[in-house]
C-alpha cells in the first residue's frame, strides 16, 4: 500500500514471486470510469474507490478460500480501505511504502505509461492515513532500493511462519 509511485507494482510483484504466490495489480481492478477520472487529472473520492475495493476484497477472499496465498498492490490509503480489504481476510498482512512527497514527486514525473498523472500526487498524500499501530502494518522506506526492500519483506514473511 501506498501513494502512487512509491513502488507497489514492482514490489509486490517480486514479492509474490518470491513467495510463489499470485500477484494481483490493484490498477487492473479499476473500472475504466476511474481510469478515465484519473487519466483527466480528476481525483477518485471515497464512492468512486468502493467498487474497486469491493472487487480487491473478492479476489483476495477467493485467494483465502483456496489457500493459495495472494500479494496484492493496492493503495489502500485510508483505514476504511483497508478495513473493506482486511474484511476478506481478517489477517490480511499490509505493507506501506512510505516515501517523501518529493522522491514521489520526481518518480511520477519519470514514468511514462501510466494514466495517474503528477498532478494528482497531492490528492494522494491528502488522502493518505498512514496505518495505526493497532493495524500492525510492515512499514518500508520506499526510498531505498527494490532490492532491499524486497530482502527485508522476505525475512519478516519468514519470521512470520
Amino acid at each position: 500500500m501506498g501513494v502512487s509511485g512509491a513502488g507497489k507494482s514492482l514490489i509486490g510483484a517480486d514479492f509474490a514471486r518470491e513467495l510463489g504466490v499470485p500477484f494481483a495489480d490493484g490498477d487492473t481492478y479499476h473500472s475504466a470510469e476511474n481510469v478515465s477520472r484519473m487519466s483527466a487529472g480528476i481525483p477518485l473520492t471515497d464512492e468512486d474507490r468502493a467498487e474497486w475495493l469491493r472487487a480487491l476484497a473478492s479476489r483476495i477472499a477467493e485467494a483465502r478460500k483456496a489457500g493459495t496465498g495472494l500479494v496484492v498492490a493496492c493503495s489502500a490509503l485510508k483505514r476504511s480501505y483497508r478495513d473493506t480489504l482486511r474484511a476478506a481476510a481478517p489477517h490480511l498482512q499490509f505493507v506501506f511504502l512510505e516515501a517523501p512527497r518529493t522522491l514521489i514527486a520526481k518518480r511520477l514525473a519519470n514514468r511514462r505509461g501510466h494514466y495517474m498523472p503528477p498532478s494528482l500526487l497531492d490528492s494522494q498524500f491528502a488522502a493518505l492515513e498512514e496505518p495505526s499501530p493497532d493495524e500492525y502494518a510492515w512499514i518500508c522506506d520506499a526510498s531505498l532500493p527494490p532490492d532491499e526492500i524486497l530482502s527485508d519483506l522476505l525475512s519478516r514473511a519468514s519470521n512470520e511462519r
